[in-house]
């Protein structure tokens, strides 16, 4: 039977460590501020933002959010943002996505200033996640690479197969592996038959947003799953993108979710805030 990896306590770890990281640079007359533009009501987006503030103040955080009218157009949203990027406060702007159809949502996380982007998804931060160099990085990948750590998951030369490639999860997690020396496979819509290449998954991370997509089968005795699919059931029910009970017999070490990778993700947004903060107040004071 698989050991349970626990998001939510790794996560409450993350968040002690950014309080403690939070009170030093309030030593040195800085708080952290992030500021978050949610448009429309989308109701798991205002849900969602909400808790992010929450938590950012219960921190010590300044934290903001910008909540505008659905049928606000694209050029005021990104006014929005240019004025967030010159306001010496916010270290990390915050884009909530999905946009209202008018509003194209790369257009507008490409106006967030790279030094602001505390999501990780400005293309200057994903090219320097590419070339290995310091970046703010993606928020869910980098929760997963946490979780590894946590629970000592080896990750140099193991073979890791990511079922997805978006933007915000599959490209930067297949990245961020290749950066720690895994030999990387990633599956997409278009791979001929992903379960043949899962099968052979030391650590096998699905991140597509189907339920049920992962069985038994597809998982080979002993390896690490890592389920960041969010998916809601006809009846309610939030459930990954793995069939938990069945491929729990077979794995090492599984995320559960709700309280695997969920929790991360807005553990490591504040972690990139205060990075954010850091680096502004390094530069402040560099000769």
């Amino acid at each position: 039977m698989a050991q349970i990896i626990d998001g939510t306590a790794v996560a409450e770890k993350v968040r002690a460590e950014v309080k403690d990281r939070v009170a030093a640079l309030g030593a040195r007359g800085v708080v952290p501020g992030l500021a978050v533009v949610l448009v429309g009501e989308h109701p798991p987006s205002v849900l969602y933002v909400r808790k992010k503030a929450e938590m950012a103040k219960a921190l010590g955080m300044h934290s903001v959010v910008h909540h505008l009218s659905e049928d606000i157009s694209e050029d005021e949203v990104i006014a929005l943002v240019e004025r967030l990027n010159a306001d010496p406060r916010v270290h990390g702007v915050l884009v909530q996505l999905p946009l209202p159809g008018h509003i194209d949502g790369r257009t507008v996380i490409d106006r967030v200033s790279p030094l602001k982007d505390v999501d990780g998804l400005h293309p200057v931060n994903i090219g320097w996640l590419q070339a290995g160099r310091p970046a703010l990085l993606a928020c869910t990948p980098q929760g997963v690479m946490r979780l590894l750590r946590e629970y000592e998951v080896p990750v140099l030369g193991r073979h890791a197969v990511v079922l997805g490639r978006s933007a915000i999860v599959g490209r930067p997690m297949s990245w961020m592996l290749l950066r720690s020396h895994a030999t990387v496979t990633t599956c997409h819509r278009h791979t001929v038959d992903p379960a043949a290449h899962a099968r052979t998954a030391d650590i096998l991370i699905s991140a597509v947003g189907r339920p049920g997509l992962v069985t038994a089968d597809w998982v080979k005795p002993g390896a690490v799953v890592i389920d960041v699919g969010i998916n809601r059931t006809a009846e309610g029910k939030v459930v990954g993108d793995v069939d938990f009970a069945a491929v729990s017999e077979k794995a090492a070490l599984i995320t559960p979710v709700p309280r695997g990778v969920g929790p991360m993700t807005v553990a490591m947004l504040l972690s990139n805030t205060c990075l954010a903060a850091e680096r502004a107040l390094d530069r402040a004071v560099s000769p």
